[in-house]
């Protein structure tokens, strides 16, 4: 099949190296013109595991290309795949400027019948409608009249882990109105579709709420666990054993359910934003929802809180190791990251950060520039050397069993903040360390 795909980001690469894959001939358009000649050279300009080998397989295979022309992109694909960002607006909605402009785009140099036009971009419910009139619009204008689908069909892919999500979903959530294009998007995801039946069939407005209110619930839990933290502090208990004890209940299940130093990215807080200010447009309060975000963003300052407490409000020239940069493991994105909330507060209270990530130290410094007051490490054991204490604040497996030992040996306060419950406060506090965790270890009231 001829699949463009439009926008050579997170989504749209992705995507596009995934179908090219499988043997359809696949065309990324991006405005970006170093980004396509980067891409062209075989140089992925994202951290995400199997990613980079597989733009280097749909280029040796010719399955795979690059062009900065949406004409050419708009020639090509029988499937016009629309992955470009949805950044928020100042009032928490969802900017659609892009993806607007690519639908006008298509409407501008459509000259086929049957395209069908792939919305994967996360929007808020209505957009598959604007689109359309976009495009219908832009044929208008040119004096034609062309038969053409629009399909809502969101994508549920984890940073890290975006390769695997997008080869073997969970779901394939395709919202269109037509029996017909449902049957031409079955046939597109059949490689991904074979041992069961993953594709759920919907109206586009529902497509498009199911993806904010997935996130919503994943980030509810998130939020439910650092509230429950929270009370585990006050009265003695520990979250982790909460944590076993609840998750342990099938209807319940572990996923998502960790306390931490709160959520980041480009998913979570973006799109809790943008379905609050959907709410608020029809006239409804999204209560449990703002919780969620206030609850979050007090969460992201809970490490510094503590470090500051345990410091006793005097933190000028000390100096804190912070070990994990991404707002996750297996990505190099700091977007919202809680890390940044860590450092930000440090660097206001007078303290020196010595910084260790195994993917993202060059987007802090690209985000930051040089200063004085950070050090960006090329190990852990780098980051605590000179440190008073130590920040946990990403989940990378190397962080997860250090030497304690050697930590205590090296922190002059021989203290460490785990801001996600990676360590064991036992085996710490056995080798001469104080731990602190988010609702276990000891309390810092």
């Amino acid at each position: 099949m001829r699949i463009t795909v439009f926008g050579a980001g997170y989504v749209g690469l992705v995507s596009a190296a995934c179908f090219a894959e499988v043997g359809n001939d696949v065309l990324v358009v991006e405005i970006d013109r170093e980004r396509v000649a980067r891409l062209r050279a075989g140089i992925c300009p994202i951290y995400e595991p199997g990613l980079p080998d597989l733009i280097e397989r749909g280029l040796a295979t010719h399955r795979l290309a690059f062009t900065d022309s949406p004409r050419e992109g708009v020639a090509h694909g029988e499937f016009l795949l629309i992955a470009v960002g949805t950044p928020p607006e100042e009032d928490g909605s969802a900017d659609l400027s892009h993806v607007l402009a690519v639908a006008r785009s298509i409407g501008q140099h459509l000259e086929r019948a049957g395209s069908i036009v792939v919305v994967k971009s996360t929007v808020p419910v209505g957009t598959n409608a604007k689109v359309r009139e976009t495009i219908a619009a832009a044929l208008a204008e040119r004096g034609r009249s062309l038969d053409f689908a629009v399909v809502s069909n969101p994508e549920f892919l984890k940073e890290g882990a975006a390769v695997q999500d997008f080869q073997r979903p969970d779901r394939i959530i395709i919202g269109c109105e037509s029996g017909e294009v449902l049957d031409r998007m079955r046939a597109l995801y059949a490689p991904f579709n074979r041992s069961h039946e993953r594709i759920v069939w919907m109206d586009p407005a529902s497509a498009e709420l199911s993806k904010y209110a997935a996130n919503a619930m994943l980030a509810t839990r998130i939020s439910f666990m650092n509230e429950i933290a929270a009370i585990a502090e006050r009265v003695g208990a520990d979250i982790e054993r909460v944590r076993i004890g609840i998750g342990s209940d099938p209807r319940i299940g572990f996923s998502f359910l960790y306390a931490g130093a709160g959520f980041g990215g480009s998913c979570f807080p973006k799109d809790l934003n943008a379905l609050s200010h959907l709410a608020r447009s029809r006239g409804l309060e999204c209560r449990l929802v703002d919780a969620v975000i206030a609850i979050n963003h007090a969460q992201k300052r809970r490490l510094f809180r503590m470090i500051d407490r345990f410091f006793e409000g005097r933190l000028e020239d000390r100096t804190v190791a912070v070990w994990g940069l991404a707002f996750k493991p297996g990505t190099d994105d700091v977007r919202e990251a809680p890390s940044r909330v860590l450092l930000e507060s440090l660097w206001e209270a007078g303290a020196k950060v010595r910084a260790y990530d195994p993917a993202a130290a060059e987007a802090i410094a690209a985000l930051y520039g040089p200063r004085p007051d950070l050090i960006l490490c090329s190990s852990p054991e780098e980051a605590i050397e000179g440190a008073d204490v130590l920040a946990i604040v990403t989940e990378w497996k190397v962080f997860w069993s250090p030497d304690y030992v050697r930590l205590a040996e090296t922190l002059r306060e021989r203290a460490i903040f785990d801001g996600r419950n990676i360590l064991d406060p036992e085996t710490a506090r056995r080798a001469g360390l104080r731990y602190f965790g988010i609702g276990r270890g000891e309390p810092l009231l």
